[in-house]
């Protein structure tokens, strides 16, 4: 068969690995979202270099997420197999390879934004405390508007490694674009496929990194 035909051929697969791509990156990044992000502020706000209290809570979860992020990832998916079967009934397919997925981002991305965080300047600080801005405000009305150029790019970030890690997900049956090269590409030995299927995640990634790109310049209060 010609190249064109061995893609018509696997089409039906090709446009199934796809959707479980987005079902695992979608749910997994919403998630990183609404946890990664007060968790990262979390740390800031208790991070010892601004602030002189809850040290105990800073270093427990400095060392949760360094530990989650050093754990070798195709192993911390296997290890999490017995909690993601508990939670769901099923340790198997894209829904559940969203715990494993949602738990690495959730850890990239906070510290990420603890970082983004740290490299504001300190009038900033200075500055809400002269208007006597409560912590809420000090939060919502100067360190995110004064960051969020940087956690666009930090949020960014993050995405194109879960894509990387979604790649692996079909050791647990999640599928995806990186299940299909391996099982129809590699073991098929169809070299073109696999190569085609790799040309689809690095085209996904160059379009995540440039609108990532373009969103934070757009909303850069710098310029």
């Amino acid at each position: 068969m010609t190249f064109l035909e061995k893609i018509n051929y696997y089409l039906p697969e090709l446009i199934q690995s796809l959707q479980e791509t987005c079902i695992m990156l979608g749910y997994s990044m919403l998630i990183t979202l609404l946890v990664g992000l007060p968790l990262g502020i979390a740390l800031f706000l208790s991070n010892p270099s601004i602030k002189a209290l809850n040290i105990n809570y800073y270093w427990s979860f400095n060392f949760l997420i360094t530990f989650i992020r050093s754990f070798p990832y195709l192993l911390f998916v296997i290890s999490l197999i017995p909690l993601t079967r508990m939670i769901l009934g099923s340790a198997f397919g894209p829904y559940p390879s969203i715990i494993p997925l949602s738990i690495v981002g959730i850890a990239i991305f906070s510290r990420l934004v603890e970082q983004v965080l740290l490299d504001i300047p300190g009038d900033i600080k200075v500055l809400a405390e002269s208007l006597g801005a409560t912590t809420y405000k000090y939060i919502w009305n100067f360190i995110l508007v004064e960051s969020r150029s940087g956690i666009i790019l930090a949020y960014t970030t993050t995405t194109v490694s879960m894509v990387s890690y979604s790649t692996v997900m079909g050791i647990v049956g999640g599928g995806g674009i990186g299940d299909f090269a391996i099982r129809y590409g590699y073991q098929s030995y169809e070299n073109e496929i696999m190569y085609f299927s790799i040309i689809i995640i690095i085209i996904s990634v160059f379009i995540i990194q440039m609108l990532g790109n373009f969103i934070a310049q757009k909303i850069d209060k710098r310029k």
